[in-house]
């Protein structure tokens, strides 16, 4: 119980700067927006919204957004199938592609609004070591909903807490 406590902590704390860039489905308006440079539509029908607020860390290698995790030690990479109302989180290396595999037995995702948090379940990819994760995947009916996400993803690695924070951004150019 503790542990939980703990990472709630994290994540509220967690919850001041955002950055990152977005992959989500678009609605009709979104879908008017789609076709100016620096957005790419994916096979899947996912939109990437680039963006540079001076320190971007581009699209991850799922069409995600990517999170520093460590001061670059680890990264994050958010992505949501709203269909499914999944949030599936990749932990990536200093290379923010290669994915890492971590001993955690979850992985919190805060949304900001609506006010949302899921335990993120490791869910083991190929080539992942035995008893680790790479991939952390968790359900909740507002992941739903299509719209830029904002909020924190948190877990602690081999006794040390992690926490990075994240915002799906729509551009108007």
């Amino acid at each position: 119980m503790r542990y939980k406590q703990y990472l709630i902590l994290i994540a509220i704390a967690a919850m001041g700067t955002f950055g990152g860039c977005s992959s989500s489905k678009p609605d009709s308006q979104e879908a008017k927006k789609s076709s100016t440079s620096g957005e790419h539509v994916h096979d899947d029908g996912t939109v990437h919204k680039s963006h540079d607020e001076g320190h971007s860390h581009g699209e991850g290698p799922h069409g995600g957004v990517v999170a520093d995790w460590g001061g670059g030690k680890f990264h994050v990479e958010f992505t949501v199938n709203h269909d499914k109302q999944e949030a599936t989180v990749y932990i990536l290396g200093d290379d923010e592609k290669t994915a890492v595999a971590i001993d955690a037995t979850e992985v919190l995702l805060v949304i900001k609004d609506p006010a949302t948090q899921v335990s993120l379940a490791p869910t083991p990819q190929d080539g992942d070591s035995s008893g680790k994760s790479s991939r952390f995947v968790g359900k909740h009916e507002n992941l739903g909903t299509v719209m830029e996400y904002e909020g924190s993803i948190s877990g602690v690695v081999n006794g040390t807490p992690y926490s990075g924070n994240f915002k799906e951004v729509a551009h108007d150019h």
